[in-house]
């Protein structure tokens, strides 16, 4: 594997573990509060780390073959993420 896919692949994991810990904050902070944004929000990370594991698996898998697809998919499901914690934000 090239370096530049190596570290690819660890900074992807990097934000995949800030991702998932991000989730986990939000859900504790509503099991405590009960605060319903808090859960669009945890589900907005959830989308946008989603995002990311498809994006390298995809990438991965096809050698880096179709990269319009990839980013195609990885900003869409990016996106439904964002919208997610936009809305947390909103109605918060």
């Amino acid at each position: 594997m090239p370096l530049v896919e190596y570290l690819y692949v660890v900074s992807s994991g990097l934000l995949t573990l800030t991702g998932l810990t991000m989730v986990g904050l939000a859900v504790r902070a509503y099991q405590e509060t009960e605060n319903r944004p808090l859960i669009h929000l945890a589900i907005g990370f959830v989308f946008v780390v989603a995002a990311t594991l498809a994006t390298v698996i995809s990438a991965l898998l096809t050698n880096f073959a179709n990269p319009r697809n990839i980013l195609f998919v990885q900003s869409n499901i990016s996106t439904v993420g964002y919208l997610f914690i936009l809305y947390s934000l909103v109605t918060y």
